[in-house]
């Protein structure tokens, strides 16, 4: 053999060999590709650790029973909280709060008869939450014929489910099919001489546990002249002490400076008024919490909503705070003269 004939064969060897190789590690690829396109159609995942599984709370039930106001309440205390998620997608959406390393801990997902053909797909999710160890409860928001009418009467609306029938219609249809939903339900809310601060004090009894419930308030000062907030719940108006625009070395700054606030607030009544309403605030704040109301805007306001509102707001900014109450300040119309 000569060496030209030896080199040929040598080189048919080495490629022989690469191929084999090659033939060895492309089966494992195929079965992965395999497996995944068995995955897409169905087969079921690998479970996602125990301990960062997020919580899952599931709200249904009859429309115009409350669903959303069980919903925000659920967000007011912290829940990831989906509307009219596709059920099929719920094992999804459990999944990727499990990727989160803990920042989605708790997820409620609101599911009704607005994902008429996903509906189905409901107790085939809910069996796939349970082969992956996922702790779920279902609430279910309950009315009697009468209050749900009613309702839908009141805002001139008509039933999901109605069609060119008459609201009752809707309701049977959709009773029948909500049957089996509501025969799961953890927990069933009869909301049919509830109002909506009833039913949040009922949620919160269930999900808020020991710890009361937050209340987050905004201050914010504002000028008359500029017209009131739109969104006050409450209203001060700090026009009884004398304006610091007539003291010619103030009228430049605002009542972050220092010498405005001191000058605000040495006038006569002033110290005492900022005492008394923070007193107030802190009974309405209590009132706030009991009715179940999170968010509060304090408007506080002066002439042009540059020096008395400004060191006021600050001033009432910092009580609230000091009191737990979480609290956010903004100036209006600072800047606007």
């Amino acid at each position: 053999m000569t060496e030209h004939e030896e080199r040929q064969e040598e080189r048919s060897a080495q490629g022989q060999e690469a191929h084999k190789e090659s033939g060895e590690d492309q089966a494992p690829q195929q079965a992965v590709q395999e497996n995944g396109a068995q995955v897409s159609t169905g087969i079921e995942t690998a479970g996602v650790p125990d301990a960062v599984i997020p919580e899952l709370v599931i709200i249904s039930g009859m429309s115009g029973a409350g669903r959303s106001t069980a919903a925000k309440c659920l967000e007011d205390l912290g829940w990831f909280v989906v509307d009219n998620l596709p059920p099929a997608l719920i094992p999804t959406m459990v999944e990727l709060g499990a990727r989160s390393q803990g920042n989605v801990a708790r997820i409620a997902v609101v599911v009704d008869v607005r994902g008429r053909r996903f509906f189905d797909n409901l107790r085939e999710s809910l069996a796939d939450l349970e082969s992956k160890n996922v702790t779920r409860r279902i609430v279910f928001l309950e009315s009697s014929d009468e209050a749900l009418v009613r309702r839908f009467e009141s805002v001139r609306r008509p039933h999901p489910l109605q069609g060119d029938g008459r609201i009752v219609d809707g309701i049977d249809a959709e009773r029948e099919l909500l049957r089996e939903l509501r025969g799961d339900a953890d927990l069933v809310i009869d909301t049919s001489s509830l109002n909506v601060h009833e039913l949040r004090a009922k949620m919160d009894a269930q999900f808020a546990g020991d710890e009361e419930p937050e209340l987050r308030a905004t201050v914010m000062s504002f000028g008359f002249k500029y017209g009131l907030p739109v969104d006050a719940d409450l209203v001060v108006d700090m026009r009884f002490l004398p304006n610091p625009h007539w003291v010619p070395e103030l009228r430049p700054f605002t009542g972050l400076n220092e010498e405005v606030s001191a000058y605000v607030f040495n006038q006569p009544g002033a110290k005492e008024f900022l005492d008394r309403y923070a007193e107030l605030l802190r009974l309405i704040a209590a009132g706030y919490r009991r009715e179940g109301k999170r968010y509060v805007t304090i408007a506080v306001g002066c002439t042009g909503g540059k020096h008395r509102s400004v060191a006021t707001s600050e001033k009432l900014a910092a009580r609230l705070a000091a009191e737990g109450v979480e609290t956010v300040v903004v100036h209006r119309d600072m800047g606007r003269e």
